[in-house]
């Protein structure tokens, strides 16, 4: 009865040993657990993100006419609301000034000959629009088209992440998988459950928790990142050792050590009864 008691037990420390190195650890490092039932139908995606220009945000505008001179006024100032980036060039008989500019503290973008055009919380194709409607009502130009490009918005991840660093975002609409996977994807010690974005909004400073393994992500206000969002992934404390090559050494051995006893105590046993 000894010899059974002590394989009964060797089996059950088995069966701890690989459940803890298979069931718990998957269970932690899974994304949108739940996705295949909740999408064995498509689902209307509740919401369309771009990003909407802020204070400080730097941009493009770019102004094209097909009458070379009605573009002279745009040329004028070249200091004003701008950080030195400027181009103009006549590409199949179009004519473009294009210059970078700063959205002031107020939400305004100042533009040569135009002056100041809010922006604030607009996309850069309302922008845009705004400028055009601007520069026509001024009697500048008939048929201006205007476009708006932001040029400096990034978004910043640290903490337990492959290559932790500062993003730039060459798209209006991004998600926060885009960026996660342009830094080689979260570490194997990170706690996917409690991802921190931090952002700045009106003169505040927001924070959201995101759990990367419910499909709830893709619900949540910051599934789609903006500019100067801060990404934060915690490590997971208790599976610091887990998951180095350190704890693949320690449980691989104990399942080793674990199935040795079972065939020691089996062995002992088989002996013990055919006496």
């Amino acid at each position: 009865m000894k010899r059974l008691f002590l394989l009964s037990a060797s089996m059950l420390i088995l069966a701890i040993s690989l459940s803890t190195t298979s069931c718990v650890s998957q269970k932690k490092l899974v994304y949108f657990q739940g996705a295949d039932t909740l999408y064995a139908k498509a689902q209307e995606i509740a919401q369309q993100y771009e990003m909407r220009l802020k204070p400080a945000d730097q941009v493009l505008v770019k102004i094209t006419c097909d009458e070379p001179e009605l573009l002279l006024p745009f040329a004028q100032d070249v200091t004003m609301g701008t950080y030195g980036n400027y181009q103009s060039y006549n590409q199949g008989g179009t004519v473009t000034n294009a210059y970078g500019y700063t959205v002031t503290t107020d939400g305004y973008v100042i533009l040569p000959a135009v002056g100041k055009v809010y922006v604030k919380n607009m996309t850069c194709a309302e922008a845009a629009t705004a400028i055009e409607q601007k520069v026509i009502s001024l009697n500048l130009i008939d048929k201006p088209k205007v476009t708006v490009r932001l040029q400096n918005a990034r978004v910043t991840v640290i903490g337990a992440v492959q290559r932790p660093q500062s993003i730039n975002l060459t798209s209006e609409r991004n998600t926060i998988i885009d960026v996660l996977a342009q830094c080689g994807d979260l570490d194997v010690t990170s706690l996917r459950q409690n991802v921190k974005l931090f952002r700045e909004c009106n003169g505040q400073r927001e924070m959201f928790v995101l759990d990367l393994t419910d499909t709830n992500i893709f619900t949540s206000p910051a599934f789609y990142v903006q500019q100067n969002d801060m990404i934060y992934v915690e490590p997971n404390k208790s599976l610091g050792v887990k998951s180095s090559a350190f704890y693949t050494f320690i449980t691989a051995g104990a399942s080793i050590l674990g199935l040795a006893s079972s065939i020691v105590a089996l062995v002992l046993t088989i002996k013990d009864s055919s006496k």
